[in-house]
């Protein structure tokens, strides 16, 4: 059985943490924006696109024969993950490959795999 967190039961305020802490605050649209990066990365097919994408640039055609999806949900997901800024495509002729948009998408991933690795 998992413990619940322990809740602190004292009245007192700490001014001066509460001070730094308020004057150190993101502002709203910021906390949106980060907000929405991590409701886009709430999902797991995202994450198997982006995992893949990390492994090597690929075509929507490529993407679902390594994900076993179908092509237009592997194009539906690439949409949400262009307008959210991580993933890129580039055309060659007829062909579209798409890649992680950044290195910072790499460290996303990164971090958030050493984070649930973590004992």
């Amino acid at each position: 059985m998992k413990k619940s967190a322990p809740i602190c039961d004292c009245e007192i305020i700490h001014g001066d943490i509460v001070a730094r802490v308020g004057s150190q605050m993101l502002p709203a649209d910021e906390i949106s924006d980060l907000s929405a990066l991590f409701k886009i990365l709430g999902d797991p097919t995202r994450i198997r696109i982006m995992w893949a994408l990390s492994q090597a640039e690929m075509c929507v055609c490529d993407l679902g024969a390594a994900l076993q999806m179908s092509k237009s949900a592997i194009s539906h997901q690439l949409n949400t993950l262009r307008q959210g800024k991580l993933v890129k495509y580039r055309r060659e002729g007829k062909n579209v490959f798409y890649s992680l948009d950044d290195e910072h998408v790499n460290q996303i991933i990164d971090i958030g795999r050493a984070h649930v690795e973590h004992d």
